[in-house]
């Protein structure tokens, strides 16, 4: 008998707590109950000192938006799209929120139009909205760019002090321009090697401020300047 009282008294427990939250369920999903709108959309990223203020924007979402009528792959999208978002990540919490996580590609360079400055990933990426100030410290480039430029961009900032911008030729080798109108053309082949012998060359001869036009450096046997 007393196992029979048992069995019923969790039996009905079962029961109403089945009927709880099948009710909570179909409560939130009519948009009934606190865990059914979005009350807040957190958003962090992997890097500090960055204004997330366009991420916020892209996701479209308001306090108050029904939680299950969120699509999460479309706010995906519209984040893939803000400049500076390489990859990001939307998850619906159980309280009905909203976290959003962004990887942002790295400003390591800038390029420039002649009118406006563009920061520039390491993969030529624009990642951030252009100024009309050219920042200093930072190499500059012209028209189109490779699929890497990191390694050309930490060669060329030991040029910094004389370098206006550099230009890719034909996409298969570089052209540098100094502040003073002076073009370097460098070899297709290692022009990090080229620039390193091009500051030496400038350290013991200063030929960086000479007036002169062209310093052809695409020989690798030999140096012509014009």
């Amino acid at each position: 008998m007393k196992r029979n009282l048992w069995f019923w008294l969790y039996f009905v427990a079962a029961i109403l707590l089945a009927i709880y939250f099948a009710t909570r369920i179909i409560m939130t999903f009519m948009g009934y109950g606190p865990i059914s709108t979005v009350r807040n959309v957190s958003i962090s990223a992997d890097t500090n000192n960055k204004d997330l203020t366009q991420m916020v924007a892209a996701t479209g979402i308001s306090p108050g938006t029904h939680a299950y009528s969120v699509n999460l792959d479309l706010i995906n999208e519209r984040l893939l799209q803000t400049p500076g978002v390489r990859e990001s990540a939307v998850r619906r919490l159980p309280n009905g929120n909203l976290s959003v996580r962004v990887h942002l590609y790295r400003a390591v360079a800038g390029w420039t139009d002649g009118t406006y400055y563009y920061p520039l990933s390491a993969d030529g990426t624009v990642v951030n909205k252009p100024s009309e100030e050219r920042k200093p410290g930072v190499v500059i480039f012209r028209g189109p760019v490779p699929d890497d430029i990191s390694e050309i961009t930490k060669a060329a900032t030991n040029l910094i002090d004389d370098l206006d911008y550099m230009e890719w030729i034909d996409n298969r080798r570089w052209n540098i321009m100094t502040n003073d109108g002076l073009m370097v053309m460098l070899p297709e082949e290692d022009p990090v090697s080229a620039i390193g012998s091009l500051i030496v060359l400038n350290k013991n001869h200063n030929i960086l401020s000479k007036k002169i036009r062209t310093i052809d450096m695409r020989d690798s046997a030999r140096i012509l300047v014009k």
